[in-house]
């Protein structure tokens, strides 16, 4: 929601009158000087949305505050042209309107778009979020990292590594609407005080590592050559994509990081296909190098993975892990039933090349049980076990 500054006012008044804590106002301006703001300028309120309302008989400019439990002082600053003593029957006015729900459906098939509106909507209503792009996918879709937090810890989430386990990025984006709305409303989380987590941490979530793979899945082969016959040609001439992991090359992307990847390729498919291949290199692909890129740039104090499906936290690689890793994952497994294990024969993935390169805690959370893609009946079920180890990640 805007407002435009008036003589008198300042952000510190703003967050009194609209019961918003006023650093998340701050951080919703950034492209404003506190303490040099001019009359007449923008400023997003964090948290609410504008509902347009029609004078009826008798109504004042006071006794809609009063019904709506706001000071009249909002009214007149979002109608600056409207004159409180000559109101109108049919006249229509600005009322702010405090969001208290979500915004994100996670229970759908849940595409590129959708992603990408979701994340459009959240930034309107909570704009302290800072949305960009890292990169690019193979067709060109860009890959955005939202950030979240002033703090000095930084942690990082990523969903959707794998193509038909495109059901961690509803459960992500869902986390960050209810993060952003305990911090407008002020309220906790399963007794999580948010606004310290906000103060302490910079949460990095990528919602979706492997947009096209993901788009394949739900929809079908793209429109684009050569990809399309390329990947119902590695996928057997089937138009059933729901076993496809890799990105739209047929690359694995969760087997294209420089940890151990000649020991992962060795028992590996040596060609593209729908899982598994690690390509011809390391970091061969538009969506490892992103992610890589953004890992060595933001210098994470810890990363988790999210995949499905197992219900299962591993968190070594090759005796490499800080002891620390240890005691995290018995937190995650405890706050969400899930069980850590140390390590797999696996190798060259994304949480085992940053626990190698740093000596710092990595996870890959497998959510759920069942055959991937999971169904979406299972989300609500998922996103539960799934919080824990949200916050717990923020919190420990």
């Amino acid at each position: 929601m805007d407002v435009y500054m008036r003589a008198g006012d300042s952000l510190w008044y703003y967050s009194q009158l609209f019961r918003t804590p006023l650093q998340l106002i701050i951080d919703s301006n950034r492209n404003l000087n506190p303490q040099l703001i001019a009359l007449g300028e923008r400023i997003r309120i964090p948290g609410y949305a504008i509902q347009r309302y029609q004078i009826k008989v008798n109504d004042s400019l006071w006794s809609i505050a009063r019904q709506r439990n706001l000071p009249l002082d909002a009214l007149l600053l979002l109608n600056p042209t409207v004159n409180p003593d000559y109101l109108q029957i049919g006249q229509t006015i600005n009322v702010p309107l405090r969001v208290t729900w979500r915004l994100v459906n996670g229970k759908q098939n849940y595409d590129y778009e959708t992603m990408r509106n979701d994340l459009q909507r959240l930034l309107t209503i909570y704009p302290f979020l800072q949305v960009s792009s890292i990169g690019n996918s193979v067709l060109g879709n860009e890959l955005p990292e939202v950030l979240v937090g002033r703090g000095d810890k930084r942690v990082h989430y990523n969903g959707s590594f794998h193509a038909n386990e495109w059901i961690t990025t509803p459960v992500i984006m869902t986390f960050l609407n209810d993060y952003a709305l305990s911090l407008t409303n002020q309220h906790t989380i399963r007794g999580v005080v948010t606004s310290l987590l906000y103060e302490q941490t910079i949460l990095s979530v990528v919602p979706m590592v492997n947009p096209d793979g993901v788009n394949l899945v739900l929809h079908g082969p793209p429109g684009e050559e050569p990809y399309q016959n390329n990947v119902v040609e590695w996928n057997s001439g089937s138009m059933d994509f729901s076993g496809w992991k890799a990105n739209i090359n047929g690359v694995d992307l969760n087997d294209q990081f420089p940890a151990e990847w000649e020991r992962e390729r060795e028992d590996n498919p040596k060609t593209p296909g729908p899982r598994d291949y690690g390509g011809e290199r390391p970091l061969s692909q538009p969506e490892s190098i992103a992610m890589a890129d953004l890992t060595r740039r933001r210098d994470f104090a810890r990363v988790l993975a999210f995949h499905t499906q197992g219900e299962v936290i591993f968190w070594g690689f090759e005796n490499l892990e800080p002891p620390e890793n240890e005691v995290l994952a018995e937190e995650f497994g405890r706050v969400s039933g899930y069980e850590p294990v140390r390590t797999v024969d696996s190798y060259a993935g994304y949480k085992d090349w940053f626990i190698q390169d740093w000596r710092r805690p990595g996870f890959t959370v497998e959510l759920g049980l069942g055959t991937n893609p999971l169904p979406i009946a299972q989300f609500d079920e998922i996103y539960e076990e799934a919080l824990g180890i949200f916050l717990a990640a923020l919190y420990l």
